[in-house]
Parts: C-alpha cells; sequence; structure tokens
C-alpha cells in the first residue's frame, strides 16, 4: 500500500478488559490527565486556526457534559493518556457553553478530516461513529423497552428484565472495488455524488453473502459486467453513519457496460492518461482525498 486509509489506524488501547471493570473506570473519570472528545450532533469540536485541529476537554468538565441519555463513552488510552466521549446533541447552542464556546467550533468530519493529522482524524471518527450507535439504540430491537449503556458504552441493555437482550456497536460491511480491464477501470456517477465527481463501484453486503460475492453482485447489478480474480487490497472504517468500507480491486470479463439507472447517472471506462491528466477545472473529478475509493484509484494509477 502506497499509505493508509484515512480513519483506519489509530494508536490507541482499546482497554477492553477495563470496559466493566468499575473501579478502574471510576478512577480514570477522576484522573486529571483524562480527557474528553465531545460530539454534537455528528459534529466534532476543532480548533478554529489556520492549522485545523482536535480539540478536547479536561475531565472535570465531564459533569456538565452529560445528560441522562447520554452517559461517557470510554475509547481507549493514548500513551497514560484515557480518552472518553460524550454526546451533548441535547445542547441547542454548545458554543454558548462556558467552556465549549472559548475552545473552538463544531464542523463536519468529512470537511476537514482530510486535513487533520491523521492520529486526530482517527480518533474523531471513532466517538462520532459510536455516538451515533447510542443515539440510535435508546430501545430495544427485540421489545421496544428502553435500553442502558453498559461496558463504558461499549454495549447497550434493555431495561426490561423479562428481555434483558444485550446490543452491541453496529457496522454496516460495504464492499467497494476498482474494476480494470488492460490500462482502464470502470468510474461511475450517481446523482448524490458532488458536481463533476466519479468514483469506483461499491454496494454493502446482504445477509448470507461473501465479501467476494457482494463485489460480483453489485458489479453485475450496477453496470453489467462480471468479474474474475476478485482481490481483497485493505479496508477503511467510514462512521458516516456507520460503515466498514472493504477494499478490493477485481478483473472485468467483458467491457461492454449497461448502467442501472435507478443506482447510477452514468458509468464509463477510464485510462490512466485520462485520469493523470485531471486538474481542478476537469469535467471529471476523482473522490475526496479521505476516501478508500481515491486510494483504490491512487494505487492502480502509480502502477503504470
Amino acid at each position: 500500500m502506497t499509505r493508509k486509509n484515512f480513519y483506519a489506524t489509530i494508536n490507541l488501547d482499546r482497554a477492553a478488559n477495563q470496559r466493566s471493570d468499575a473501579n478502574w473506570l471510576t478512577g480514570q473519570l477522576n484522573a486529571p490527565e483524562s480527557r474528553v472528545v465531545p460530539v454534537w450532533r455528528g459534529q466534532n469540536l476543532v480548533s478554529t486556526g489556520a492549522e485545523i485541529t482536535m480539540i478536547d476537554i479536561d475531565i472535570a468538565h465531564m459533569d456538565g457534559l452529560t445528560s441522562e441519555h447520554n452517559q461517557p463513552v470510554l475509547l481507549g488510552l493514548v500513551g497514560e493518556t484515557t480518552y472518553f466521549s460524550v454526546d451533548i446533541s441535547h445542547m441547542e447552542n454548545p458554543v454558548e457553553h462556558d467552556v465549549l464556546g472559548s475552545q473552538g467550533e463544531f464542523a463536519d468530519l468529512r470537511q476537514v478530516g482530510q486535513i487533520m493529522a491523521p492520529e486526530q482524524g482517527n480518533l474523531l471518527a471513532y466517538a462520532r461513529g459510536i455516538n451515533y450507535w447510542h443515539q440510535r439504540h435508546r430501545h430495544c430491537g427485540v421489545c421496544g423497552a428502553p435500553t442502558l449503556s453498559e461496558a463504558a458504552g461499549h454495549q447497550r441493555r434493555c431495561t426490561d428484565a423479562a428481555c434483558n437482550a444485550v446490543h452491541f456497536p453496529r457496522t454496516d460491511s460495504a464492499c467497494i472495488v476498482l474494476v480494470y480491464h488492460e490500462d482502464k477501470i470502470i468510474l461511475a456517477r450517481a446523482d448524490r455524488f458532488p458536481p463533476r465527481m466519479q468514483s469506483v463501484l461499491a454496494g454493502f453486503l446482504e445477509p448470507g453473502e461473501s465479501l467476494e460475492d457482494c463485489v460480483a453482485r453489485e458489479v453485475f447489478e450496477e453496470v453489467g459486467v462480471k468479474l474474475t480474480d476478485i482481490d481483497y487490497q485493505h479496508s477503511q472504517p467510514w462512521p458516516f453513519p456507520s460503515s466498514l468500507m472493504v477494499g478490493f480491486r477485481a478483473r472485468a470479463l467483458n467491457t461492454d457496460l449497461h448502467p442501472d439507472p435507478v443506482e447510477l447517472a452514468s458509468a464509463g471506462w477510464f485510462s490512466r492518461d485520462e485520469l493523470k491528466a485531471i486538474t481542478p477545472e476537469s469535467d471529471l473529478q476523482l473522490p475526496r482525498a479521505d476516501s478508500i475509493a481515491r486510494h483504490l484509484i491512487e494505487e492502480w494509477l502509480a502502477e503504470g
């Protein structure tokens, strides 16, 4: 690989063995070196200066940030520092908070993550993803009763004693594939994409399906191309809101394209020379720099 995927590598000890250790957690919540990573309505707190950096809060301010439904979540340890996160979406305007308002601003990680230090962006992505899960699993999927956070925020338990179901953070797996034939690859455009952007093909894994079968099915459904040599490349957590992107490369057995009009606005074959000639003014633009889609394309471009 030419580089690590954004949001994929983090120098963090997730401290899984301590998540149910009440004494250890209490100690970390009271340790002066512990820090809090706040998340507000899916956005992260960052600096407002020329260099975008992560802003974390002194653990002493934790009590003023939590609510009945939003308890602290243990992220883990970086060196001697323990990081927690808390969702403050119950606040109407966090910039009016005595501490938060003086620190920075809340921003969409999709807009700032690619220009941040990777370790910081990765930690913010983790905080965003797990808090998203908590927000959407306040009730039991089995019986509908309220759930409560357990294991330092890494599971939720149904409050109905007769049910007592335990729920764990959800990740939706999606396969993404660079399809090649000789010196060209398939790029496609969906209506939801930013203007001029085209990308490699992707789709969600279905029940009872292997990752390789998902790749073959999605490509055939979207452009009518059959594949061989389906090879895993690397993966990327994509907490927007809760996906794991599993990257592949595959060789096309046929080159005629039949784009699904429901899924795609267009699809085509593009050569290395065409893609290397792209400028900011070109009608064709590649996916965002922090995406695994861009990484797959750049790896292929570097080979020829």
